[in-house]
């Protein structure tokens, strides 16, 4: 279903935009990222030999090191790594994920079981909600083969703006008799036995696989809209080609398109089928609009998989709604004061749906400062930065965490001063995130207090591994972030 034919995409959301929209790096960046809890490992969990399977026992009290990131063992499987942000537990079931420091792996002597590696050894995606489902991938070897991304150089220099970070490539298949494609990075270490999340980001308006796959001019610092980087290349990243320049989605092709990307990925890898995150900006944000209308409960549709969470910059309804978004998701969304585009009166339906459909009753608003915070009911319009006039910093965004939602269906709504962009820094009318440039500022862009970067990547990956942190994030001023 689109909306095409009614001539919104022509009145907004369009690519006329400065670079489309494009997220960090001029009309190729990428911008945002998503969740916290997944820094680096330096340690390896615990150093029993797990619990096992559904062995009860609860062995030593090894705390998992000093280690980040890994995966926390839920059920006697030893983690690497803890975790923090998440879910560690124990009992049984399989490893539980989601980085973080120290933790509770389990050093028991159990019975039975495979210890967990922690797959990535040093990243790691956001935190389960729940017990991971592993796919049907899961102990098999993949038959997929990888092609260049249309577009990059294959001996450029990874996490440039010629080339993506991490093994994978381009993966071409047929859906709905034509032939589509898509970028993939496989998380670093890879282990056929331990289930990771799976993140689509869906481009803009003009924007492509290559743009998502590399960051733009901003590289690595903002590819996959800065969750990749986030992640520590913890998770299985995909950015998809639209057919023409953006995700019309005539005849649910793009809905069908990504059925067959998630089946395809999930038979060949180990993916956790409980942590599908969709993102996207301008008319991305409109494909995964239609992604949380139209698959975000499995017993609502019959693709046999759901999405857990979306994240959308700049949205409105451009690729359809099917399924008339009866059911409830995980949302993060932000929306720009100054966005002619897609403005804000396009962005509060798809927010106040799903306050509906979540059975939110309040919220709770930071309102730009960690110590002031305002509070409210579904009725009343969360407070905002003022309008430009002046860039403010800090104050320049204003976040709002809505309450009292059903179990495991957080809600962020984001407003800043900025335009058409995801990559957005306070105190700057900028939509391009120039201090992460790595065309000109090698190899990591140059955040520093006097050129800060965005500070959407780090609020989205705080959001995912605790959403119940409800903080002004302030931009970035080093790339050690």
């Amino acid at each position: 279903m689109t909306l095409a034919a009614a001539g919104l995409l022509s009145l907004s959301c369009s690519s006329s935009a400065p670079g489309g929209g494009g997220t960090g790096g001029k009309s190729t960046g990428t911008g945002g990222t998503v969740g916290t809890g997944g820094a680096p490992s330096t340690g390896t969990g615990g150093t029993g030999t797990g619990t096992g399977g559904s062995g009860t026992g609860t062995g030593g009290s090894a705390t998992g090191g000093s280690g980040t990131g890994g995966i926390a063992a839920t059920g006697g499987t030893i983690g690497t790594g803890g975790s923090t942000g998440g879910h560690a537990g124990s009992g049984s079931g399989t490893g539980g994920r989601g980085p973080g420091s120290g933790g509770s792996a389990g050093s028991g002597t159990g019975t039975g079981g495979t210890p967990a590696t922690g797959g990535s050894g040093g990243g790691g995606g956001p935190v389960s909600p729940g017990t991971p489902m592993p796919s049907a991938g899961c102990g098999k070897t993949s038959t997929l083969t990888f092609g260049t991304v249309p577009g990059e150089n294959a001996s450029g220099t990874p996490g440039s703006a010629s080339l993506g970070t991490g093994k994978g490539g381009y993966v071409k298949l047929t859906s709905g008799g034509s032939q589509r494609g898509f970028a993939m990075r496989l998380p670093d270490n890879y282990d056929n036995n331990h289930p990771y999340p799976l993140f689509f980001a869906f481009h803009w308006n003009g924007g492509d696989s290559k743009a998502q796959d590399t960051g733009g001019d901003n590289g690595y610092f903002t590819a996959y809209y800065g969750i990749q980087r986030k992640s520590k290349n913890g998770m299985f990243f995909v950015a998809p080609d639209s057919i023409g320049s953006g995700w019309g989605n005539g005849s649910d092709s793009d809905l069908h398109f990504t059925d067959d990307m998630v089946k395809l990925i999930s038979d060949n890898y180990c993916i956790d089928m409980s942590n599908l995150i969709t993102s996207g900006f301008s008319w991305g944000g409109g494909m995964s609009y239609e992604l949380a209308c139209a698959r975000a409960n499995t017993k609502t549709n019959t693709a046999g998989y759901a999405f857990r969470a979306a994240i959308i910059f700049e949205g409105a309804n451009l690729s359809g709604c099917d399924g008339s978004g009866k059911d409830p998701i995980a949302l993060w969304q932000k929306v720009g004061l100054t966005d002619t585009t897609c403005p804000v009166n396009l962005a509060t339906p798809i927010r106040d749906l799903f306050v509906k459909n979540n059975q939110c009753t309040g919220w709770t608003s930071e309102t730009g400062n960690v110590a002031a915070s305002k509070t409210g009911t579904t009725s009343q319009e969360p407070p905002r930065p003022p309008n430009p006039g002046q860039y403010i910093n800090p104050g320049g965004h204003v976040c709002t965490n809505y309450t009292g939602c059903s179990d495991g269906h957080p809600i962020r709504w984001c407003v800043d001063q900025s335009g058409h962009g995801n990559a957005t820094t306070d105190g700057s009318s900028s939509l391009y995130d120039e201090c992460a440039n790595v065309s000109t500022q090698n190899p990591m862009g140059k955040c520093a207090p006097g050129c800060p970067c965005t500070w959407t990547p780090d609020d989205i990956w705080t959001w995912l591994n605790d959403p119940a942190v409800n903080k002004y994030t302030p931009n970035i001023t080093s790339t050690a972030n």
